[in-house]
C-alpha cells in the first residue's frame, strides 16, 4: 500500500510539474514577443549560446549574430508589434517544442503578416532556452505560394 500512495504522489508530483513547465514556456514566449523587437535583455534571456535560428529568409545564424544586430538597432520608436496565436506546446522532459503563429502588426504601412514559428527549447540549470527556431512567412492571401 506504501508504495502504491508513493507511486501516485510521484505521477501527481511529475503532472504538476509538466504544467508548471507548460506555463514557463508560455510566459516565457509572451514576454519575448512583448519585448524582443527593443530589448537586448530579452534576446539575451531567450536564446541558447548554441542556438541554431534559421529565418523565414532562409539564413542560418547564431545568438551572436542576433545580439550584435541589437547592438545595431537605432533609437527610433518601433512601428511593428507582435503576438501569438495558436501555441502549442509539446514537453519531452527537459526539452520541448513549442510551435505557434507569429502575427506581425506594421501600425505604418497597415498591414500584418504571419508566421509559422517552431523553437525547440531546452531546460539548462531550472531554466528554459530556446535552442533552435524555424521561422517560415506564411503567404499572404492571394498570393502565389513558393515552389
Amino acid at each position: 500500500m506504501r508504495s502504491i500512495t508513493l507511486s501516485l504522489l510521484l505521477i501527481i508530483a511529475a503532472g504538476q510539474s509538466r504544467a508548471d513547465d507548460k506555463e514557463d514556456l508560455q510566459k516565457l514566449l509572451h514576454h519575448f514577443i512583448d519585448n524582443a523587437a527593443s530589448s537586448a535583455e530579452a534576446h539575451q534571456r531567450f536564446w541558447a549560446e548554441d542556438l541554431i535560428y534559421t529565418s523565414s529568409a532562409g539564413k542560418r545564424f547564431g545568438k551572436e549574430q542576433i545580439m550584435q544586430g541589437m547592438e545595431k538597432a537605432t533609437d527610433e520608436p518601433m512601428t511593428v508589434s507582435y503576438a501569438a496565436e495558436d501555441i502549442d506546446i509539446r514537453l519531452l522532459g527537459d526539452t520541448a517544442v513549442v510551435a505557434f503563429k507569429l502575427i506581425a502588426n506594421d501600425s505604418d504601412k497597415g498591414e500584418k503578416n504571419y508566421y509559422f514559428n517552431t523553437g525547440t527549447f531546452v531546460k539548462r540549470q531550472g531554466d528554459w532556452y530556446v535552442l533552435a527556431w524555424q521561422a517560415t512567412q506564411i503567404p499572404k492571401e492571394g498570393s502565389k505560394p513558393i515552389n
